[in-house]
């Protein structure tokens, strides 16, 4: 499993990065994030609930500037929100009234050059987008209505709509936190297949640890707000991984190594908070 690179190797390239919400005195969200992450690799952002990793995700898609340090995305500094990233939230954000089929193209009529394109080219596009709904699952869905559609169906339809464009970075935040236990982890294979069929950059933001592990390549683990990067574990398990895979020994080991790690620094976090006079 390939370890992650560092510097000029890396596609994702973030140093000394902080990030402060804010004036001098506003929140300090990130603080001397140090990250590399190669070309057609799966990484994923885990730690305790309020450590910066959506301020994360809006940094390294040009959303947010960073306050110090540098990110590089594919060779290039980044100084505002990037045309190459597909993006995909915990809601599906469909739009209502469009069928699965116009929420999937929606991106051909914002993102060039496919926006220049579209007209002339429809039927190859139309094409395109048919295939990976089939890929998902969706074939025979292209016309129904977002209404119409379980949770598990809609979010399928978000990830096509972050792919259709074929994005070189995918940025996953919280994707499958809404849904019950047996259709996230249906839609964990579904992630796998996509990215080993296509092989683009992901970044999944996630709470659940063994979601990172089912799905990641390297896993970096951010501390408390300030949020930085305490530790990072690759993920040596071979894929494709099942459901068998999370029953493995070297599976289990990895997610409570990354328990333990996250617990230690939340306990850490309780322990520096002062208990307010008179308060048991």
């Amino acid at each position: 499993m390939p370890h992650s690179p560092s510097g000029e190797n890396a596609f994702v390239d973030l140093s000394g990065v902080s990030l402060r919400y804010g004036e001098t005195n506003g929140t300090l969200a990130l603080s001397g994030v140090d990250l590399s992450i190669g070309k057609g690799q799966f990484a994923a952002i885990v730690g305790p609930s309020g450590c910066g990793k959506s301020s994360f995700m809006k940094l390294v898609t040009g959303l947010c500037p960073a306050t110090e340090g540098s990110i590089r995305v594919a060779g290039a500094p980044v100084t505002g929100p990037l045309k190459i990233t597909g993006m995909a939230f915990q809601n599906p954000t469909l739009l209502p009234w469009r069928d699965t089929l116009g929420n999937v193209m929606l991106p051909l009529e914002i993102v060039q050059p496919h926006r220049s394109r579209l007209s002339s080219e429809r039927a190859q596009y139309e094409a395109r987008a048919r295939q990976l709904l089939a890929t998902v699952g969706l074939e025979g869905f292209e016309s129904k209505q977002p209404w119409m559609l379980s949770g598990g169906m809609q979010q399928r339809t978000s990830l096509c709509r972050a792919l259709i464009h074929d994005p070189q970075l995918l940025m996953l935040d919280e994707p499958f936190a809404a849904l019950d236990a047996f259709t996230r982890e249906e839609l964990w294979a579904v992630l796998q297949d996509l990215w080993m069929l296509k092989r683009f950059t992901c970044i999944l933001v996630t709470h659940d640890l063994r979601e990172a592990a089912y799905l990641a390549d390297t896993i970096f683990v951010m501390s408390a707000r300030p949020g930085r990067v305490i530790s990072t574990h690759h993920v040596d398990i071979p894929r494709p991984r099942t459901l068998e895979s999370t029953f493995d020994p070297r599976f289990n080991e990895i997610v409570q190594q990354i328990r333990a790690e996250i617990a230690q620094v939340r306990n850490e976090t309780r322990v520096s908070v002062p208990v307010a006079q008179g308060v048991a």
